[in-house]
Order: structure tokens, then sequence, then C-alpha cells
């Protein structure tokens, strides 16, 4: 018996201790809080899978008119028809056995048909499926890297439906700026301009009588850097994101705050070719369909030099800037369908009431086990505190963010912990009523509740679990805090409540009062 309880006491020592060192000192480092007590903003975001049709589209027409042009193919013109659909015009009449081996082979997520000289092909539903799938996978995985770099504790980002993403951040005080950095496409290309800066659109096009022509493009200034008015540019680009080694912030000439890039070793050859071809022309970098400034090449940059894009950046504005462009730009475009802001101030009167809250249930049911079951009580008291301290342990071992109903959830365990203690108790007073000795009726009586208290717990993790597999945030801290607690709450109530009673039995052989 006596080497029975020393490995008992020897667990529920280090249990105990392991905890306690776990989430000592109890501050934010250690317990993270979560949006509704720590202040931050809760955004569902919609991601425009039409746009990732687009852009396959797109690609499927630039691929289609290369391998026309490889396979000495003619036709007059290649459109966009709508989504997912897309038309060829011209002869192919006499080449539609050719026409046809090329898209079998090449063009495998897309139906195809021809009428008279063109042929009409359409993105296939399960390609279509795939692609609004895989941009809302990568949109997250985007802006999950974007905010990691930004730097925010305890982000929750996770999908909700089809095509939306769920983004919560604790602790952020500058929404405007959090919601730029995920909102922004990040589409980074350098260009040759053709014509521009004009003060408007009929400006820059006298030139080719009003007409853009097909291998250039009207894109804006961004006034936000200075560049204001119309450029005409390449359709092409000469170089884009993709093509980034490295990129960081810098200062310009001036000192004023810009952002420096390296290319890798095609985009850097490609750019040293091109700066080499058009000294003391103009190449417009370019971010979102957005000219940010329009440098003239004055000599050839060679692919080991890099280059910097200058603006009137903020140094923030700079930061950010890398953050996206390092994270990768966003497969399709966001819109924001639901914001809400909550402040610090809300958050720590949410913290004052919650702990009230918890308080008062703590001391309410101790009293009563105190008053009901008299020195019984008092063990079942000094379980329910190391409970508590379990918990907030392995809160902090799990770095999961205690949230206002995840207080709720303590709460809820606490009440759970005393149902345990008042099914051993009432059990152990059965067993003394029938006459047996106290370590007799201590024994069956935690035997025979054993069955009732673990699956009244089972039954409610395995609840827990199916609310964090499909909640959102707080929903999702309610069950993590539930989980947590209830296993603490079987062992404390099952295991150090049992050691408790052998313990003091061994000490005394007068008969407990329960």
């Amino acid at each position: 018996m006596k080497k029975n309880l020393q490995w008992k006491v020897v667990l529920a020592v280090a249990v105990v201790a392991v905890s306690i060192f776990l989430a000592y000192p109890f501050n934010d480092a250690k317990i993270k809080r979560g949006l509704d007590l720590k202040g931050g903003i809760h955004l569902v975001l919609k991601v425009r899978t039409d746009d990732a049709i687009n852009i396959e589209t797109d690609q499927e027409i630039a691929r289609l008119e290369e391998l026309f042009k490889k396979n000495s193919i003619t036709y007059a013109k290649v459109t966009k028809e709508g989504l997912g659909r897309i038309a060829v015009q011209g002869a192919l009449a006499d080449q539609e056995g050719k026409t046809r081996d090329l898209f079998d082979e090449y063009s495998r997520d897309w139906d195809y048909s021809f009428v008279g000289d063109r042929a009409n092909l359409t993105l296939k539903q399960l390609a279509v499926q795939a692609l609004r799938d895989q941009s809302v996978v990568q949109a997250k995985e985007t802006i999950d890297n974007r905010i990691n770099t930004y730097g925010v504790s305890e982000p929750i980002i996770q999908r909700q439906g089809n095509d939306q993403i769920v983004v919560e951040l604790p602790g952020v005080d500058d929404p405007d700026r959090v919601k730029e950095l995920i909102k922004v496409t990040a589409v980074l290309e350098w260009k040759m301009v053709k014509a521009g800066p004009a003060p408007d659109e009929a400006t820059l096009l006298q030139a080719t009588n009003g007409q853009v022509p097909d291998d250039a493009e009207v894109l804006k200034g961004d006034p936000k850097r200075g560049q204001g008015g119309f450029y005409l540019v390449d359709k092409v680009a000469i170089v884009t994101g993709k093509d980034l080694r490295t990129i960081r912030r810098t200062t310009d000439e001036w000192n004023n705050p810009a952002v420096a890039f390296s290319l890798n070793s095609d985009g850097g050859a490609r750019f040293e070719q091109v700066t080499g071809a058009n000294i003391g022309k103009q190449i417009a970098i370019i971010l979102d369909k957005k000219v940010q400034s329009a440098p003239v090449v004055e000599a050839r940059i060679s692919r080991a030099q890099g280059g910097v894009i200058q603006g009137r950046f903020t140094p923030e504005a700079a930061d950010d800037l890398v953050t996206v462009l390092k994270a990768g730009a966003l497969p399709a475009g966001i819109d924001y369908l639901e914001e809400r802001t909550i402040g610090p101030a809300l958050g720590a009167d949410s913290i004052r009431q919650g702990l009230i809250a918890g308080l008062v249930a703590i001391v309410a049911v101790m009293i009563f086990m105190v008053v009901f079951y008299k020195l019984a009580g008092f063990n079942a008291v000094f379980a329910l505190i190391l409970n508590v301290v379990i918990l907030f342990g392995f809160l902090a071992y799990f770095k999961a963010a205690l949230t206002l109903p995840g207080i709720a959830g303590i709460i809820l365990s606490i009440g759970m912990a005393v149902d345990a203690n008042v099914l051993i108790f009432e059990r152990i007073k059965e067993e003394l009523a029938v006459g047996k000795g106290v370590a007799s009726a201590i024994s069956q009586g935690f035997s025979r509740a054993f069955s009732a208290i673990f699956d009244s717990n089972l039954t409610t993790i395995i609840s827990a679990v199916f609310l964090f597999q499909f909640g959102t945030g707080p929903i999702r801290g309610y069950a993590v805090t539930l989980t947590i607690s209830l296993v603490a709450n079987l062992f404390t109530a099952v295991f150090i409540s049992h050691l408790l009673f052998d313990l003091t039995v061994k000490k005394s052989a007068k008969k407990l009062s329960v």
C-alpha cells in the first residue's frame, strides 16, 4: 500500500509542478488573450474566385497563340468570349484535324467544338471548381504569410464556406493598415514606357489617333507615390514579381524610404538586355496596375546590380510593400464582407467581468462543498484548485488563446468537476451506510462513480471536438478550453481526490465526516 501511494504522490506532484512551471508568470507572454479580451479586428473576406478563371483563360489564350505559331496553324484572332470561354476565329477549316490534335494534347482541361472556321473552347466544370478551390487555398496561405510577417501574435486565419476567409487579429491598433496589407493583390511588373505621363488619356493617345496599340495598354500613375497622370506602356512585362530573388527596405539618394530588389538569373538576364537596349527611355515600375515610378534608364543594369523602387514611401509603406512582395501575389481579388473592431477598453471590461464571473463561481462552489460535505469538501476544493492550475499550465503549453467563451468553458468545467465530486461522495456515503469500513467505502465509491464521470466527460469532449472542427474564433477557444478543463477534471476529481482520501485514511483511523 505504501509503495502504491508513493508513485501516486510523485505523479501528482510532477503534474502540478509542470503545470505551474508552464503557466508562470501568468502574463500575456504565457497565456495569450483572444480578440474579445485583447481587442483587435475581425474580418470576413470573400475571394473573387472568378478572377482565377479569368487569369486561366488569359493564360490559355497566350498558350494557344504560341502553339498556333509554333505549329504553323493560321488563324485570324483568339478572343475571350466570357468566363472560361475562348473563341478561335480564322481559316481553321482546312486545318481542323491538326488543331484538334493540338487541343487534345495541350488543352485537356477545355472542351472544344468547331463551327465553320471557328473553334469554341469552354473550361471543364471540374477544372473550374479546382481553380476556385485553389484560389481560396492560395489566398489563405498568402494572407497568413503577410500577417505573420506583419507580426500579429496569435492570429486566426481560416477558411469559411466555399469562398470566404475569416481573419481575427488580436491586439491590432491600426486596422486600416492591416486591411490594405491583406487586400493588395501585389502583382509587380516592370514595363517599358511608350508615352507619358499625360494629364488625361486623350492627350496620351494623340500620337496614335486616340487608339491604344495592340501591343500596349494605358495605366494610371499612383498619386500616393507622386506619379499622377496616364502612361502608355508595353503590354508584356520585362520582369515580374516572380523574378525577384531578394527584396528589402532601403533609402534612396535623398535618404527617403525606398525598396531595394535583386532578380534571379533569368529575370536578371532579361532586365540587363532590355535596359541596355533602351538607355534614355523610361521604364515603369507597376504594382497592381498602378505606376509607382517611371525612372529613366541611364545605363545598362547588370543582373548582379538589382535596383531600387522609389516613391513617396513612408517607412511603414515601404515595409508593407516588402511584406506583400515577399509573401507573394494573391491569386484573386478580395472583398470585405464583414468587419468588427474591438477596442482595448472593451477587452479590458470583458476580462474584468469574466474574472469576476469565474471567481464568484469558484467561491460559491467551494463554500457549498465545505458546508455540505465538511472535511471531504476540503478535498474537493483542493482538487478544484489543482484543476485550474493544470488548465492554465496546458493552455500555456499549447499556446491556446484565452477568450471570453473560453472563460465560460472554464466555469462549465468547474461545475462538472463539482458534479464528479458529488457523485463520488454520495457513492461513499451509500457504502458507509451499509456498514463497510472507511477504506473499503472510499475504494468502492470511486470505482462505482467512475463510469458515470468518465461517460459525461467523454461525451462533452466529443462535442467540444466538433465545435473546434467546425467553429470559428471564439467558439474554437471555448472548445479548446473546455477540452483541457475536462481532461484535467478527470485527473483531479478521480486520481488526486482518491489519493487525498487514501493519504488521510492512512494517517488517521477516524471515520471521515461525509
